[in-house]
């Protein structure tokens, strides 16, 4: 059930929604449907789409269709762990999953996602993933997932360029990659070039702005990439994409 697509705005949504007004923002709930059907989750660490289990369901069905089990993801803000937790019962013991936040408050509830269900499988890199590896400044936001780089933030934050710490060793190559990180997704794809052009890994993107949008389509069009809307739109007008090497 897509309770997340119910509207908000709509009678039907306002109805279904008031009652979680009275759930306590601490609480720890199963995750009601899906791959984490049963999974422990905080309430208040995101929206109740998670421990529903029909947040971004469209890109969620995607997701779980198309990672397999004994690969290596990366999370590219990892928020609090709803994709990370995803990606870690996906790929199994024998995967691996590196999830990178630079966000404390979400550090903190993406960790205590782990440890409440005995997670193994999945190294976090407090984080943000750029160009090239460093300290920048980063604004948070009143949404814990809308934070984003910029000069003005008052948040300082370690960088990394996913090249460096490949190369750097201790971290094997992706197979799969998820890249939401509100408009800084150039910034990482042009710091992980090595990685695409080696490993090819298929990649999961969110993309924030027309320019960002264009540039990155772009960019990995030239590496030999395919790329494909997950949300229905034309690829101009989505910023849902799925991009999958051509190797011919």
């Amino acid at each position: 059930m897509n309770w997340s697509g119910i509207s908000a705005q709509s009678l039907l949504g306002k109805v279904l929604r008031f009652p979680l007004n009275f759930l306590p923002p601490h609480a720890q709930v199963p995750i009601m449907q899906g791959k984490l059907r049963g999974k422990n989750w905080v309430v208040g660490s995101s929206n109740h789409g998670c421990w529903l289990g029909s947040y971004e369901l469209d890109k969620q069905l995607v997701f779980e269709r198309i990672v397999l089990r004994g690969s290596t993801v990366f999370d590219l803000g990892a928020h609090v762990g709803f994709y990370t937790l995803l990606a870690s019962e996906l790929v199994g013991p024998l995967g691996k999953v590196i999830a990178f936040e630079p966000v404390p408050r979400n550090l903190f509830y993406l960790k205590m996602h782990l440890r409440l269900n005995h997670v193994g499988n999945v190294i976090v890199k407090e984080a943000a993933v750029l160009d090239k590896s460093g300290i920048t400044s980063f604004e948070e936001a009143s949404n814990s997932s809308m934070g984003h780089i910029t000069p003005q933030g008052r948040l300082q934050v370690q960088t990394i360029a996913l090249d460096n710490l490949v190369l750097d060793g201790g971290i094997p190559m992706p197979e799969y990659m998820k890249i939401d990180i509100e408009g800084a997704e150039f910034l990482a794809l042009a710091g992980a070039k090595s990685i695409l052009a080696k490993s090819h890994p298929t990649i999961f993107l969110a993309t924030h702005g027309s320019t960002v949008h264009q540039a990155c389509c772009e960019f990995l069009q030239t590496l030999g990439y395919r790329l494909q809307s997950i949300d229905g739109l034309n690829l101009e007008q989505s910023s849902e994409i799925l991009a999958t090497y051509n190797a011919s």
